[in-house]
């Protein structure tokens, strides 16, 4: 099952092909300069073992075309309404997973929501009902994506209005060795997508003694 990542050259899309072909799953990476795709590719692919899937780079919409069924949205927050519009008639079939946060311009710390709520509702508001989009991925640091000697260290929280195209999206989640869970509709994505300011005010902080931190769900001791 091929999955695309759009924006796949950035540093949260670069680390996401990076799980997903070591986990066995081929990636197409697109991006609006198709030879800066591909060579990203030939970059990820040398990070990987034999035994991991391929990695290709290719055009924005080449890349949907390539997809199976998922289609992951990793372009910053300033294309995002954009570069959807530009491949709408190409996911008819296919779910989308945004990853994106609304972040404030030129303030990583806080959030500039969209009049729908958030990334996620904007994202479906504009492609329709037809089109289900499924919000995952919003806290997970880049930089622990890229360092494959560690376990991604959090949990992914996953909201949307498809229950089946949630369970797909936590399916394939979960070949990243990461726990996933649904969180329930599309609006969910307000209280989601405004976690990641938070936890970036954490990293960048002199008063704590760590950076790239997630968030985990905890269980009650037993």
């Amino acid at each position: 099952m091929t999955i695309a990542i759009l924006g796949g050259t950035g540093p949260q899309g670069r680390g996401l092909a990076l799980r997903w072909a070591r986990a066995g799953v081929p990636v197409a990476i697109g991006s609006r300069d198709a030879e800066r795709a591909s060579a990203t590719a030939e970059e990820l692919q040398a990070l990987l073992p034999p035994s991991a899937a391929s990695i290709r780079g290719m055009d924005i919409r080449d890349a949907v075309g390539a997809a199976d069924e998922m289609v992951v949205l990793a372009v910053p927050y300033a294309a995002h309404d954009a570069t959807l519009a530009s491949i709408r008639e190409l996911l008819q079939d296919k779910i989308l997973v945004d990853i994106v946060v609304p972040l404030a311009e030129g303030n990583p710390r806080a959030v500039a929501m969209p009049a729908a709520g958030s990334a996620t509702e904007a994202a479906q508001q504009l492609l329709g009902e037809a089109i289900p989009v499924v919000g995952a991925l919003h806290n997970v640091s880049a930089a622990t994506l890229n360092h494959l000697d560690h376990a991604i260290n959090c949990d992914v929280l996953v909201c949307g209005n498809a229950m089946p195209a949630k369970d797909k999206v936590i399916e394939l989640i979960n070949k990243m060795d990461v726990t996933a869970y649904d969180c329930g509709p599309a609006s969910s994505a307000r209280c989601i997508e405004a976690i990641t300011p938070i936890l970036i005010r954490l990293n960048i902080s002199k008063k704590v003694p760590f950076t790239h931190a997630g968030i985990r769900i905890w269980a009650p001791d037993a």
